[in-house]
């Protein structure tokens, strides 16, 4: 099982619609976009869980196509790495 990042995603997109996309390469296991607490809008991120043959085919297909006026970033989740801090 591998997890994508999705990111560049426009504040209105659902889950819905996310699940609809990545299930054309296969199997979604489960999917999470990141919303903001007092709109309820996407923040312009996610996650996808799928198996990896299926999450490689994702990223093929999917990295840097154009959804709802924005292109699409597409890749393996990087874990966040202790101590590293944001400025």
């Amino acid at each position: 099982m591998k997890k994508l990042f999705i990111g560049n995603l426009p504040p209105t997109t659902s889950e819905e619609e996310l699940q609809k996309l990545f299930s054309a390469f296969g199997t979604v296991r489960s999917s999470k976009l990141v919303t903001d607490v007092f709109s309820g809008q996407c923040k312009g991120f996610g996650f996808v869980e799928m198996e990896g043959h299926e999450a490689r085919a994702a990223i093929a297909g999917l990295n840097g196509k154009d959804f709802n006026g924005r292109p699409m970033k597409v890749n393996y989740e990087e874990p966040r790495v202790a101590g590293r801090r944001r400025r």
